[in-house]
């Protein structure tokens, strides 16, 4: 099959299990967004020096393609994605990770210290790139909230956390 379907030629994009929509629709735009924080992150772990790191951010980007099957599935069909991919979900465990994670640089860096101008080193600009991309990925999370759409509250927790966790990464990489 290939990539180059033209489907998408007059504007509009299939969500899971087909149903066709404007690449305009909220959840296009939040799962849209969400990508985009999944590339950010890429540059992170190319420019990053530290193992612990890349392992980590190596996981989100992991998760992230989770968040983005979850927004790119329609109301009527949650319920189905839901029960037919457990394993396809953020959970309290992945955002706790990211506390823990949080938790433990916090630690070794003593705590917040005030802000911060990003572009010490690359990885440090990269991982500060990739937190306000974070953000604007849960605004567009956000958005599908207030339209009253469907949207576990473990999503936008999770982003919330991962910005958080973002910023600590750019401190330890500057």
């Amino acid at each position: 099959m290939s990539v180059s379907t033209k489907t998408g030629d007059n504007g509009t994009t299939a969500l899971l299990y087909g149903q066709r929509v404007a690449k305009t629709h909220l959840r296009v735009v939040a799962y849209g967004r969400v990508d985009e924080l999944a590339s950010a992150l890429g540059l992170c772990r190319a420019h990053c020096d530290y193992a612990g790191a890349k392992k980590l951010v190596h996981q989100v980007q992991k998760e992230l393609v989770h968040m983005m099957s979850e927004l790119a599935t329609d109301d009527v069909d949650q319920t189905r994605f839901l029960q037919r991919f457990l394993d396809r979900q953020i959970t309290e465990v992945m955002i706790e990770n990211l506390n823990q994670n949080i938790h433990e640089k916090e630690a070794r860096a003593g705590g917040f210290k005030g802000w911060s101008y990003p572009g010490n080193t690359i990885a440090d600009a990269f991982f500060d790139s990739a937190r306000t991309t974070c953000r604007r990925a849960e605004r567009g999370l956000v958005a599908v909230q207030q339209s009253g759409a469907m949207l576990r509250p473990e999503l936008l927790q999770y982003l919330n956390r991962l910005s958080d966790l973002l910023w600590l990464l750019g401190r330890e990489h500057a």
